[in-house]
């Protein structure tokens, strides 16, 4: 809870609601006209599960753009270290970014696999 929840006007509205009294008006539902209760795309609104990958990615930066930007940072400077690690130890940088990609092509093949077999 907020203190902006304590110090609210209606502050018996809470008891109200609890022994059985009416609820606040909102006044969103008075102002929409009662054939849009739907929202803006009715029946047809898209739901999580349809969404590709970038556009949940896009969801989830609109939803909490300050998250995103510190992820963005943390990459950026996780590919400054790749780059120092490839410039001090090239040999084992070679090594380990092989077994890097290995991992990801394993990665991909079941993910590759287990939608053709869910599909």
């Amino acid at each position: 809870m907020t203190d902006d929840a304590e110090s609210r006007v209606d502050g018996g509205a809470d008891a109200e609601r609890a022994a059985g009294g009416p609820g606040p008006v909102d006044s969103d539902a008075e102002a929409a006209p009662s054939g849009d209760a739907g929202g803006a795309f009715g029946d047809d609104a898209p739901s999580f599960e349809d969404l590709s990958l970038p556009q949940r990615v896009f969801v989830a930066a609109v939803q909490n753009p300050t998250r995103g930007v510190v992820i963005v940072g943390l990459l950026a400077f996780g590919f400054s270290f790749y780059v120092a690690f490839w410039l001090v130890f090239p040999r084992v940088a070679a090594f380990m970014s092989a077994i890097g990609a290995v991992l990801v092509a394993i990665v991909a093949l079941v993910y590759l696999i287990s939608d053709r077999v869910s599909g």
